[in-house]
């Protein structure tokens, strides 16, 4: 890193660089304004409190997948994964399966939509906040690269902030993926900290992997992760000052892998 770099607290420690994951995270995409555009756009309308109660449990579902991959009792997870995880929440959104070709069109139009798009509110602040502190930052998303491509272009990111994609050799959230994106920002690792929306396959798997790490709650599927966890990113430095994720949810209570 340069000598002019600016460092956040992270705990007792330091980092020098962000790494921030891309669908939940950064722009909105298992929202119900995303599925109803994806599936309905021209109505009826979806119920909301259905949308969101169906993504949070495929959610957890797709977390513990991508998780057994990470821990070897099962394959990395892979586009054809990334792929059949969103058709299986759309089933869940629908209340049963769809026909291939249509199934096949809405979770294209979810991947590309058209038009203006949905945002999150707290990004562009979050992101000139760090501009300001001069704290390097990029992106890593298992999405298919020209989703990714696509949409940080849709919200006016620029797509060089991509590090790594889903058809990296070692996509997310394997070791090497996020190692790799660490060193792309120029810091080591221990001094880069990950922000995604997935307690097991994100901040997990960031720390497993040497990264500091923060889960980006915002569906709210987590609700008893004991450290590290915001809503959103107003709150990201604190978060980080405070030493990121700590603890993981009550067995007792949340959606614990096998």
């Amino acid at each position: 890193m340069s000598s002019t770099t600016v460092s956040l607290p992270y705990g007792a420690a330091a980092i020098d660089a962000i790494l921030f994951d891309l669908d939940d995270t950064l722009v909105p995409v298992e929202t119900p304004t995303a599925w109803q555009w994806a599936w309905r756009p021209q109505g009826p309308a979806l119920g909301e409190r259905r949308v969101r109660a169906a993504v949070r449990r495929s959610l957890r579902l797709w977390d513990r997948r991508r998780w057994r991959g990470v821990v070897g009792r099962d394959a990395p997870v892979g586009l054809g994964d990334l792929d059949r995880h969103l058709r299986d929440a759309l089933g869940a959104i629908a209340g049963h399966s769809l026909p291939e070709p249509e199934t096949e069109a809405v979770v294209r139009r979810l991947l590309h939509p058209a038009g203006e798009i949905e945002r999150y509110p707290d990004v562009a602040p979050a992101l000139e906040r760090l501009r300001t502190a001069g704290v390097a930052w990029g992106i890593a998303t298992g999405l298919p690269p020209d989703a990714a491509q696509w949409l940080v272009r849709r919200v006016g990111l620029d797509p060089a902030r991509l590090l790594v994609t889903g058809d990296a050799p070692t996509p997310l959230p394997d070791r090497a993926a996020f190692r790799s994106a660490a060193a792309r920002l120029g810091a080591p690792v221990e001094r880069v900290a990950f922000v995604g929306d997935l307690f097991w396959s994100d901040a997990r798997a960031a720390a497993r992997a040497g990264l500091a790490s923060i889960l980006l709650d915002r569906h709210a599927v987590w609700p008893n992760v004991q450290g590290g966890r915001i809503t959103d990113l107003d709150h990201l430095e604190a978060a980080l000052a405070a030493g990121g994720t700590s603890a993981a949810p009550d067995a007792a209570t949340a959606d614990v892998p096998e």
